[in-house]
């Protein structure tokens, strides 16, 4: 079982060779907008220091990243990206699938089998198979951000959906979900920190009423209000005075990308509703060509092949709509969440830079309990250099994983659209055959069919 995390590597090559502008060549084609937009609205800059995100000097490829002997398609540009530092052999393998209904008196939700198999001496058992529900996912994020709080805890579905998008149980957005519960799960595997998380081993092994029973161990209301009211403390007093720079570039990198993938999310959705219109459509319109041959003899066949032809472009249609569905929108939808949840984590990290600011300010004011303050501060000042480190090595990570991920999202995306775009070629030549020689028959019946013949030199029908 692939697993679809990603370990950490060492940063990714700029894209090259091919990049979006290759649709360009194919004959008839008009590239989707949200490809020859995609160039200028993201920038995936590999220089670690440079937190710009989005240009419109820069595009997605570059002419000479490659060299000429390298392959040059788009899929093959993607098996040049290597992490070094990915470890050859996994000891963590895991499995969301098997969703299930439950209905009761009082609610009806959807359980999925989790089957995690594992070399790790940590476990008792080598392969386990448990049951959870939505909610059970809800509980392991919150405790991976309780004991992480300035690490990017991947990011879950949303519970609910908008309405008249969707039915919260079709089978459609069911297995929605569990692709995105799934990829959660092998993200926090792959977690070189996150994956050691004891509640995460819980998660994976305890039976239903053991998860329920360690859940009731977590912190009381009052444990969870005291944070609340520190937080909303923390906010009231203002910015945080010391905050290093780093951390104010990743801040402002976060509220642009914020941006910018909100907007590209907003256009795949249109896009693939467009498209999802225009296939609708096309289903109505070869029907009409076959009833149309039950009235026309003398064209009835040239009626059917175009009829024929209408039907394969709507099958090339659907499968281009598969593509979208299956590869580009999830992707985009995931780092729209993960945008949230990294404002969420500078967010805790200048709250616990605001203690410490706090604890100095109130040392200089004061001249009794020196002694005090100064160890509190003491331990707050490792505080606040653990989570700068544990954010600024999640922050490369995270990174690396974005540009992996949005190059291979586009990369198929570009394939397929060469590939729609041929066929859909090949097939409107032949119904434009057709349709001339139905025509040529209808208005010329004294020629013979043996008399008409297609000159594929000059591209056009001539009689003999």
């Amino acid at each position: 079982m692939e697993a679809e995390g990603r370990a950490p590597g060492p940063t990714l090559p700029p894209a090259g060779g091919r990049g979006l502008e290759h649709l360009a060549g194919v004959p008839g084609a008009t590239p989707t907008p949200l490809l020859t937009a995609s160039a200028e609205v993201l920038e995936f800059d590999d220089e670690e220091d440079d937190l710009e995100v989005f240009s419109k000097d820069t595009s997605l490829a570059e002419a000479n990243s490659f060299s000429p002997s390298m392959p040059i398609s788009p899929s093959s540009m993607i098996n040049q990206y290597k992490f070094e530092d990915e470890p050859e052999l996994k000891d963590l393998f895991i499995t969301v699938d098997d969703p299930e209904s439950h209905i009761t008196a009082i609610e009806t939700f959807i359980t999925y089998r989790v089957v995690t198999k594992t070399s790790r001496g940590e476990f008792d058992s080598c392969e386990y198979e448990v049951r959870r529900r939505y909610q059970d996912f809800l509980w392991l994020k919150s405790k991976l951000e309780e004991a992480h709080p300035t690490l990017i805890i991947p990011p879950l579905p949303e519970k609910f959906v908008m309405k008249g998008m969707v039915e919260r149980f079709s089978d459609e957005f069911i297995e929605t979900r569990r692709k995105a519960l799934h990829k959660f799960l092998n993200r926090i595997a792959d977690h070189p920190t996150l994956t050691f998380n004891e509640d995460f081993k819980i998660f994976l092994t305890a039976q239903a009423w053991e998860l329920s029973s360690h859940k009731k161990q977590g912190p009381g209301l009052l444990s969870r209000m005291g944070q609340t009211v520190r937080a909303v403390a923390s906010s009231v007093r203002g910015g945080v005075k010391n905050r290093p720079e780093m951390f104010t570039e990743m801040n402002d990198y976060m509220e642009t990308f914020s941006h910018k993938i909100n907007v590209l999310d907003k256009i795949a959705h249109r896009i693939y509703k467009e498209e999802r219109e225009y296939f609708n459509e096309m289903k109505e319109y070869g029907p009409i060509y076959t009833l149309w041959s039950a009235s026309e003899e003398d064209i009835a066949d040239s009626l059917k092949g175009v009829a024929s032809c209408i039907d394969k472009c709507c099958k090339a249609t659907e499968k281009r709509m598969a593509g979208l569905s299956e590869n580009l929108l999830p992707v985009i939808h995931e780092y729209v969440l993960y945008s949230e949840i990294l404002m969420g984590v500078l967010k805790r990290r200048d709250q616990i830079q605001s203690e410490l600011d706090s604890k100095v300010d109130a040392l200089a004011n004061k001249k009794a309990d020196k002694d005090l303050f100064s160890e509190e501060i003491g331990k707050l000042e490792d505080k606040v250099e653990c989570a700068n480190n544990a954010l600024k090595a999640d922050w490369d990570r995270w990174k690396q994983n974005m540009q992996y991920d949005m190059r291979s999202a586009f990369t198929k995306v570009s394939d397929n659209n060469l590939r729609y775009y041929e066929e859909v070629a090949t097939y409107t030549e032949c119904m434009l055959h057709l349709k001339f020689q139905g025509l040529l028959r209808e208005f010329w019946l004294p020629c013979s069919e043996s008399h008409l013949q297609f000159d594929k030199a000059d591209e056009h029908y001539c009689y003999i």
